[in-house]
């Protein structure tokens, strides 16, 4: 089987930490909101970055021939002709048009044929069920996808049979994935476009790359153009099912010079390889189920991991980033340091400005709760058109509600008032049940310092 870690909403979730405030008339403005309807996003228009093939190669190499745990893959699989998906158990209202504006994406970026059916046959069951019901089976799973069956039912009769084992295919002719019915609706699409592109194509999730979702820290919640080149790369006719690494590898700078011809990008550094035990830290320190002494121990690890292979990617800021988040609660103090590391890191790359708004939305918090309301606004304000381009309705309302926190802190009232209203119906999407966005507004209301700057 292939999970996504229940790492979802981790970036954001207790995203601010210094709390100073929590007085009747902040509660009494959160009981009294309203919530307005949700938000949804428009259909993606692309907007390709440059990628160098020689890295598309190499990426697609090592995320098409091997599993995250390291096991090797013997043979490239894929599903050969058209491809048919249909919905089981009870999906939730906005699973429908999430799926749609992911299929028709799959189809016009990838070339993939790939069509909605009610035939229990087809190739691909997208099985919705409680979060309750799916974590029986996995509890660290946010959601995951098997082969060779065709409901959550059968996969448990088959569970530790050869049958479900991705190693040892030869072909795809079958695939389920498990999604919640009660998660936020962006945790549900998120779900779709990760599980839904894995069962398509590439197994393995690399730290090291900086714009696309097959990388575990979660911070791209959708298909970006590299997921789509790899995809169109993993359906072109030159390839098939049961094709050696070798054989791929000599297939592949023909077929990325046909789908990505203007590429003008220069080719990265070579990255060292990921090792295992960096992440399983940072499994360890963000996942569930993890007391706190060992969370912090294993943050510890994964910044001793990062700093050791001198590494100055992704992969170093997020170890910085997932220390932050720990001591948030072990020693506040010593927390932002650690996030302006982390920007430190991923500000070495043009590639990963959503990385330093998630970093950014941390650093507000604390100048917020320090009385520095303009630098709070000055830190979250450029990446809030960015969230909303990377469709992250969630890190999109969590920004907004920071900057109109700071504008209200400046006596900007009617800005802040109207920033707060917009913020809602993202958040409705992003964070789901009503409770749940009262949450976040309270979590961030608390933030403001009690005493203005001088």
């Amino acid at each position: 089987m292939k999970t996504r870690a229940f790492l979802t909403l981790v970036l954001l979730l207790a995203a601010c930490a210094p709390s100073l405030r929590d007085d009747a008339t902040s509660r009494r403005m959160i009981a009294e909101t309203t919530l307005p309807p949700m938000k949804l996003f428009a259909p993606i228009t692309p907007q390709p970055q440059p990628i160098a093939n020689r890295d598309l190669v190499a990426d697609f190499l090592d995320l098409s021939f091997e599993m995250e745990s390291g096991k090797q893959l013997p043979v490239l699989t894929r599903f050969e002709g058209p491809i048919s998906l249909r919905v089981t158990g009870a999906p939730p209202a906005t699973l429908a048009r999430d799926l749609r504006l992911l299929l028709d994406r799959l189809q016009r970026e990838a070339g993939i044929a790939i069509t909605v059916t009610q035939n229990p046959d087809a190739q691909i069951t997208i099985e919705a069920v409680s979060r309750r019901t799916l974590q029986k089976v996995l509890p660290q799973a946010a959601c995951f996808v098997v082969p060779n069956v065709s409901s959550l039912s059968e996969f448990r009769s088959l569970r530790r049979s050869p049958k479900t084992d991705w190693a040892l295919l030869t072909t795809r002719t079958r695939v389920t994935v498990v999604v919640p019915n009660d998660a936020s609706p962006q945790e549900v699409r998120d779900c779709l476009h990760e599980e839904v592109a894995q069962a398509l194509g590439p197994l393995n999730d690399l730290y090291r790359l900086p714009n696309s979702v097959f990388n575990d820290d979660n911070v791209h919640t959708i298909l970006t153009d590299f997921d789509m080149l790899i995809l169109r790369a993993t359906y072109a006719p030159e390839l098939t099912s049961g094709m050696g690494r070798e054989d791929v590898a000599a297939k592949l700078p023909a077929i990325f010079a046909r789908i990505n011809p203007n590429s003008a990008a220069p080719a990265r550094a070579q990255s060292a390889r990921t090792p295992i035990p960096f992440t399983q830290a940072i499994q360890t320190a963000l996942g569930p189920g993890t007391g706190l002494a060992n969370r912090q121990t294993a943050a510890d690890r994964a910044v001793q991991i990062a700093t050791q292979a001198g590494w100055n990617d992704t992969r170093r800021g997020l170890a910085h980033y997932t220390r932050g988040r720990i001591l948030q609660v072990t020693d506040p103090r010593a927390a932002p340091g650690e996030f302006r590391l982390a920007d430190r890191f991923y500000a070495i790359s043009n590639q990963t400005r959503l990385h330093r708004a998630f970093v950014a939305s941390q650093l507000a918090s604390y100048a917020l709760a320090a009385g520095e309301p303009a630098r709070a606004r000055a830190l979250v304000t450029p990446y809030i058109p960015l969230a909303k381009t990377a469709q992250n309705a969630a890190l999109l309302a969590t920004l907004q509600l920071l900057r109109a926190e700071a504008l209200r802190a400046e006596g900007r009232v009617p800005q802040a008032d109207a920033l707060r209203l917009d913020s809602l119906g993202w958040a409705r999407y992003g964070f789901g049940a009503d409770w749940a966005v009262q949450g976040k507004l309270r979590e961030i209301a608390t933030l403001r310092a009690q005493t203005p700057p001088s």
